[in-house]
């Protein structure tokens, strides 16, 4: 399968939205310290995020990587093919992106990352750009986008309560 849209790995650019796209940044506090950065980005890296909101996850890794293929499953109906395109693992920055692939509903890419700040303030940023792919995705209007927003702040609300200390793993 191939990606959907020209602009492969341009969610990396902080605020890039390529025209005729609609752009999406959420970002929540989750805790501080390093115990919280290192769990959050375990759970971010291995899926555990997206499971835990409630998405079916189908991946070719047990980890984010690029290359990988991920199909997220929405409300146990619609299948949405994806592929990592970039990941990121530093000292204070842990995430990666996923680019639609043909037959996903929409158009777009997506990023999951979790930031330590020089204050110790642990951050998920989700951000992403997309459009409508299929008809029932234009139907949706700006209700999609309500959608994706919803589903970028649940992340949030789900990473910080799996960094809690009695849901360590």
């Amino acid at each position: 399968m191939s990606f959907t849209y020209e602009d492969v790995g341009a969610t990396r650019e902080a605020g890039f939205c390529p025209p005729g796209f609609h752009p999406l940044h959420v970002r929540t506090r989750i805790g501080e310290g390093e115990r919280v950065f290192r769990r959050a980005a375990e759970a971010v890296c291995t899926w555990e995020v997206h499971r835990a909101t409630g998405m079916g996850i189908e991946a070719g890794a047990d980890r984010a990587a690029p290359g990988v293929d991920v199909t997220v499953t929405l409300a146990g109906l619609i299948k949405a093919p994806c592929r990592v395109v970039w990941t990121v693992s530093e000292y204070r920055r842990a995430g990666w992106a996923y680019g639609t692939l043909t037959g996903h509903p929409e158009c777009g890419e997506e990023a999951f990352v979790v930031e330590r700040t020089g204050d110790g303030t642990v951050w998920l940023t989700v951000s992403a750009f997309s459009r409508p792919a299929k008809w029932y995705a234009r139907a949706g209007g700006p209700a999609n986008r309500g959608l994706q927003a919803a589903f970028a702040r649940r992340c949030g609300k789900v990473l910080r309560q799996l960094c809690e200390p009695e849901n360590e793993y």
